[in-house]
């Protein structure tokens, strides 16, 4: 495997910064980063980024293909993998063969008919801890060495610092939204039941009963069918 020029590993991070440091929104960050490792690390065929979602599960992010996506998948399915043990360990991780290493029995049958036969990963360590892995693919054995960590680790470095940044910067904003939504919602319901109260003289409680009931049989959820109920106020029948 050839090692990459010292010179274009400092472009390939110095563009990696760049790029993070426009960027807004941390989706669109790590599809930049997951393209960029895929450019500049020799011998790799898919690229991508482990992160926590919104719910705290574990999720691939700017997968460059769907092999990438299946196989990260599939390691969260079964709790075991390359990444996984790159993110837990905070500790990159070399796989030469993964049909030799007897680490991740299940993942390594599982991604068996997958063209991987090859694996780097290395952990997103920031101030506030490990947030996920890099992780690069191949369909050959023995495309990934000592020198691919050392890449990986270089994109890495800068690479957990800004995503770090980027998910606490967006953090209040997520929260906010969800909190308008919440309430909003909140409120289209205590309308509805408003609106069955006065044309059916119910109780509040017989109401939100009855709103539950045309939801159920309508399949949508409470606000859908609040919404629809507020929509039709003027009408003189349901």
């Amino acid at each position: 495997m050839r090692k990459l020029p010292l010179d274009e590993l400092s472009i390939a991070v110095a563009r990696i910064q760049g790029l993070l440091l426009t960027e807004e929104k941390v989706d669109r960050a790590v599809r930049l980063l997951a393209r960029a490792i895929r450019v500049s690390v020799p011998g790799t065929t898919g690229a991508g980024v482990s992160l926590l979602d919104s719910r705290g599960k574990r999720t691939s992010s700017g997968s460059t293909d769907e092999i990438v996506t299946r196989a990260d998948a599939l390691q969260y399915e079964l709790g075991q993998g390359p990444c996984l043990t790159a993110w837990a360990s905070e500790e990159t991780v070399i796989v030469p063969d993964i049909t030799t290493d007897p680490r991740w029995p299940d993942w390594t049958k599982a991604v068996k008919n997958l063209p991987i036969h090859s694996v780097a990963s290395a952990p997103l360590i920031a101030d506030h801890g490990c947030i996920g892995a890099l992780k690069v693919y191949s369909n050959r054995t023995d495309a990934f060495g000592q020198e691919t960590g050392q890449v990986l680790e270089l994109f890495a470095a800068p690479a957990a610092t800004l995503l770090d940044n980027i998910r606490t910067s967006e953090a209040p904003h997520r929260i906010s939204e969800a909190l308008a939504s919440s309430l909003h919602a909140r409120d289209q319901i205590n309308r509805a039941c408003g609106i069955l109260m006065q044309r059916h003289a119910l109780t509040e409680e017989m109401a939100r009963a009855e709103l539950m009931r045309r939801a159920r049989h309508q399949g949508i959820t409470l606000g859908e069918i609040s919404a629809e109920l507020i929509a039709g106020i003027p009408a003189s029948s349901d």
